[in-house]
């Protein structure tokens, strides 16, 4: 499983900083999450941050767009840095031109789904796709409380995927105590944000998460 740090739970005031030292740990990615204040009451940042984040790290950016009219604003991610980006499927009309759209910049195009979305609505996007994102809480804000019914739903939508090759991410509340069940239901990504940056040493957090999920 790969572990992906959450900077939404960072020090802004000392972003570099605490990149570094999660990177000690070997994360295999870091995840951004972008909020404009209309899909999630939250607002957080923009392509200038994550520009500044691609200069200061190497590991792939997940760049998470918890914002309305995603499209506007792909090719300003994807030219910032972003290696991977991933919208709502509930904040796309045209889910499949977005997601094309991404792989045409030269990015991999994620879904994300939320606590309440059915993975059946990846049915016809399934071969444009290279991640779905379970969201095992409802988006707009760190330290929520991990939603039980995404085991259930993460091992729905690794059936749907069968043999493609498309990485299943699961984002919210995520601690160690999770991330076993979540590597058996089929994820291969777990997204954890206050679970590591804040932890007394976020390095040796990324290790026992991808201890726990070795078990």
């Amino acid at each position: 499983m790969k572990i992906a740090p959450s900077i939404l739970s960072a020090d802004f005031a000392a972003l570099a900083d605490d990149i570094a030292r999660v990177e000690a740990g070997l994360p295999d990615q870091l995840h951004v999450d972008v909020m404009d204040g209309r899909f999630v009451p939250n607002l957080t940042i923009g392509p200038v941050v994550v520009e500044a984040i691609r200069k200061r790290t190497r590991l792939p950016l997940d760049v998470h767009l918890m914002i309305v009219e995603p499209e506007r604003y792909l090719a300003d991610f994807v030219s910032a840095g972003a290696d991977l980006v991933t919208v709502h499927a509930e904040a796309c009309v045209h889910l499949q031109r977005a997601l094309a759209q991404i792989r045409e910049l030269g990015a991999r195009a994620g879904v994300a789904l939320n606590p309440s979305t059915p993975p059946d609505t990846l049915e016809y996007v399934l071969d444009d796709l290279d991640l779905v994102l379970v969201m095992s809480v409802n988006p707009g804000f760190g330290g929520q409380k991990f939603i039980p019914s995404a085991y259930a739903k993460l091992a729905r939508v690794r059936a749907m995927l069968g043999a493609r090759p498309i990485d299943v991410s699961v984002d919210g509340g995520v601690k160690v105590e999770h991330v076993r069940r979540l590597a058996a239901e089929g994820a291969s990504i777990a997204v954890a944000g206050s679970a590591i940056f804040g932890a007394p040493d976020p390095a040796e957090a990324v290790r026992q998460m991808r201890a726990a999920a070795e078990k």
